[in-house]
């Protein structure tokens, strides 16, 4: 099977704490980029929802990063029942 390289800039950080999480998981950066570009292939677009949160979302999303205006349930049923109020 023919390759072809990628070469790709990316910030020291990033790319350390990327591959710590790869290794973690048995995966390698390479493998890991080529599982990446097969699944933009199969579904014809980022595997994975590219968009600005509105501002009701980025602030649900701080309250639960901040642990505040949290419900909390003791069991999947009431969770469910907490729906029907």
């Amino acid at each position: 099977m023919k390759t072809a390289a990628v070469h790709s800039r990316i910030e020291p950080e990033i790319k350390e704490k990327a591959e710590s999480i790869l290794s973690q998981l048995g995966v390698t950066p390479t493998e890991a980029i080529r599982m990446f570009y097969t699944q933009i292939a199969l579904q014809k677009g980022l595997p994975f929802s590219v968009k600005i949160p509105n501002k009701e979302t980025e602030a649900a999303l701080r309250d639960s990063r901040e642990g505040k205006n949290l419900e909390r349930f003791n069991s999947v049923d009431a969770l469910a029942r907490s729906w029907d109020d």
